[in-house]
């Protein structure tokens, strides 16, 4: 059954919505702020691997949380089943955070006319036996193209969640957020040796613009790309070296590296590399950060947050000097500050946490050319797989998927192994050049936190990092 988009969610779940309107004010009665959270989702995902469909999903769900803040403490309680009964539970169960001293309640989100993308249910269309040509269509192109392929996966992704927010003063904001995402991963043997490549691309939009055939072959192209790359990879080099970074994807270092640190719970609980350092220089002059949730279209877009606040550009650091955190609600009032529509869940199962949406570097004057051409000896790493970090003390390790030797100003060969260690906080003063080719990634990024994960994008220019530690396998 598809749930009609213009359709309460109260509604269709047969809740009187006066009823809801009382038990959300019983729990919140005390409480400093709170809200009744309504999800009804459905997704499907389909995996062709190796030249038959491997996968078929479609799931439907729906529930709600409710939520009881006070100072500090949140109590909280869900189900899946919508019902005057649960609610009545929920109420009671949450209420024991409110008891004691009475609250304020905090005044409602403001509320916004902007959309940033269309409400269509992405999964009507097309039909599951033309995505399913489609990816077979995948497999047999990306074949013909290159005959040292030994294996080709194609998956295709969406969803269509609809939400509202119900707060106790009778404010009720609703969202209705689709997402897409094509990703293929092809691996290429040639001599005994094996390498990968893959590529990926969606947003918050149907399937149209990404099963058009010169999108899905682009991506195809660029993957096999990438593998044949890194087929005539030798052993990274190891040491302290320049290292550029291209533009786009690689972002996903900075979001990871910087900015968790700038999410409000962590610098409230003192607890990130940054706590402590609005107005005071933590990067190289002419670095720009922004947090930035109302690019239309993007996959971490959002109309609202799942608090129900509007999506912002939120300016984190500014020519070098930190002005802003990621706020959701609660931290946002014990701080003293403004929400800035970052408090995001990843279902009606989970609290709202301050989360990222698209974290973006801001664009320079420097040309990528004249950026590698100013490196004597460095690194270009093009694209990152996997990495870890530590909030607390900023260090990283990200594995580059892609990247090639520079040497006197000139990209030479591809590498493989090679990994950058560093501190993010620190490292961002390493930053002396950067470029004027800003690019957004091409929507594939999902971040997790305490256990959450949520579609996010990232961006940056061309950048120069001076002396960063490159570890490889190369001596």
């Amino acid at each position: 059954m598809t749930a009609s988009s213009s359709l309460s969610l109260l509604a269709r779940a047969g809740l009187d919505p006066a009823a809801a309107l009382r038990l959300t004010a019983h729990a919140l009665d005390g409480a400093d702020d709170g809200e009744l959270f309504l999800e009804y989702c459905q997704s499907e995902a389909l995996v062709f691997d190796n030249g038959r469909l491997k996968t078929a999903s479609y799931d439907t769900s729906q529930g709600f949380g409710l939520r009881a803040v006070k100072g500090e403490a949140a109590g909280y309680a869900h189900a899946s089943d919508i019902s005057e009964a649960a609610l009545a539970r929920a109420a009671d169960a949450v209420r024991a955070v409110a008891s004691g001293h009475r609250g304020t309640l905090a005044l409602a989100p403001e509320r916004t006319n902007v959309r940033l993308y269309g409400d269509d249910n992405p999964l009507g269309a097309p039909a599951f036996e033309v995505k399913t040509a489609l990816l077979a269509e995948i497999d047999a192109y990306a074949r013909s193209r290159e005959p040292r392929l030994k294996q080709v996966s194609a998956s295709l992704a969406g969803s269509w969640q609809v939400v509202e927010i119900v707060r106790p003063d009778g404010e009720i904001v609703r969202d209705v957020r689709p997402l897409v995402r094509l990703s293929v991963n092809v691996v290429a043997e040639h001599g005994g040796r094996m390498e990968t490549g893959s590529y990926g691309l969606g947003g918050r939009e149907g399937f149209a613009r990404i099963i058009a055939p010169e999108t899905w072959q682009a991506a195809v192209d660029e993957a096999i790309r990438q593998a044949l790359v890194n087929l005539e990879a030798v052993p990274a080099p190891a040491g302290e070296l320049d290292v550029v970074l291209g533009a786009g994807w690689p972002g996903i270092m900075l979001h990871e590296s910087v900015g968790h640190g700038l999410e409000g719970d962590f610098n409230r609980k003192k607890s990130s590399a940054f706590a402590g350092l609005l107005g005071q220089q933590v990067a190289a002059r002419g670095v720009t950060v922004v947090d930035d949730g109302t690019i239309p279209g993007r996959r971490g877009s959002l109309t609202v947050d799942d608090e129900g606040t509007p999506a912002h550009r939120t300016v984190l650091i500014e020519d070098g000097i930190l002005v802003g955190y990621m706020q959701d609600r609660q931290n946002a009032r014990l701080m003293g500050m403004t929400p800035t529509g970052n408090g995001r869940r990843e279902s009606h199962a989970h609290v709202p946490l301050p989360r990222m949406t698209n974290t973006v570097m801001m664009g320079g004057d420097r040309s990528p050319e004249e950026i590698i051409a100013s490196v004597r000896n460095g690194i270009y790493a093009v694209a990152f797989g996997g990495g870890q970090v530590d909030i607390t003390s900023g260090k990283y390790v990200f594995n580059c998927t892609e990247a090639y030797r520079i040497e006197n100003g000139k990209v030479g060969a591809p590498l493989k192994g090679a990994m950058l260690i560093g501190n993010g906080p620190s490292d961002l003063h390493r930053v002396t050049m950067i470029g004027n080719d800003l690019e957004l990634d091409p929507g594939i990024g999902t971040c997790g936190k305490a256990g959450q994960g949520v579609p996010v994008g990232v961006g940056q220019p061309t950048l120069r990092m001076d002396k960063i530690t490159v570890g490889g396998t190369a001596g």
